[in-house]
C-alpha cells in the first residue's frame, strides 16, 4: 500500500509542478462543478427522459448514477475513509471549498463515467463527448489536489460497473417499449 501512495503523491506532484497554471486554476474549478452531485449528468437524463425516443437511455443513467452513488459515497467512502490528498499532505492552494467527505473513490469520476458508458453504449454520438467530459472532470480532481489517482481510477471502476449494472437491471424491466 505505500508504493500505492507514493505514486500518487508523485503524480499530484507531478501535475501541481508542470501542468498548474492560471488557465487550469481558472479552468478546472468550473470543470469540476459540472461534476458536483452528478448535477450535468442529472440534467443530461432529465432531458432523455422527455424524450420518448431516449427515454430508456435516460432511465439507465439515473440508474447508473444512484448505483455508483450508493456503493461509493455510502458504502466505500465511509468503509475506506481515506484522506483527502490536501489534508494528508498540508497543501495550502485549494481553488475550490474543502470537500468534507473522505476521498476514496471519486465520487465526481464514478458518476461522470457511469453516465458516460451508458451513452457510450447506446449511442457513440452523444458517448465519445460524454466521455471526454468525464475524463476532463476525473482529471480536474487531480489538478485540484482533491483525490488521488488511485481515487480517479477506482472511481472509473466503479462507473464502468454501475453502468453496465444498470443496464442489466434496466434491460429486465418487462415490456420496455410500453413502460419505457
Amino acid at each position: 500500500m505505500e508504493w500505492i501512495q507514493g505514486a500518487d503523491n508523485a503524480v499530484l506532484g507531478w501535475i501541481q509542478q508542470y501542468l498548474a497554471g492560471p488557465a487550469g486554476d481558472w479552468l478546472m474549478p468550473l470543470i469540476t462543478a459540472l461534476g458536483n452531485a452528478g448535477a450535468v449528468w442529472i440534467i443530461a437524463a432529465a432531458i432523455l427522459l422527455c424524450m420518448k425516443k431516449w427515454r430508456k437511455t435516460g432511465v439507465e443513467m439515473l440508474v447508473a448514477l444512484a448505483i455508483a452513488a450508493v456503493i461509493g459515497s455510502l458504502i466505500l467512502k465511509p468503509l475506506v475513509g481515506r484522506e483527502r490528498p490536501f489534508n494528508a499532505n498540508d497543501f495550502a492552494g485549494l481553488l475550490i471549498t474543502p470537500p468534507t467527505d473522505f476521498s476514496f473513490p471519486s465520487g465526481h469520476t464514478s458518476s461522470s463515467v457511469a453516465a458516460a458508458v451508458v451513452l457510450l453504449r447506446r449511442d457513440k454520438r452523444l458517448g465519445i463527448p460524454a466521455l471526454a467530459l468525464a475524463v476532463l472532470i476525473a482529471f480536474s480532481r487531480l489538478y485540484l489536489y482533491v483525490h488521488y489517482p488511485s481515487d480517479v481510477l477506482a472511481g472509473a471502476a466503479l462507473g464502468v460497473i454501475s453502468a453496465f449494472l444498470a443496464g442489466w437491471l434496466v434491460s429486465k424491466i418487462p415490456n420496455p417499449a410500453n413502460r419505457l
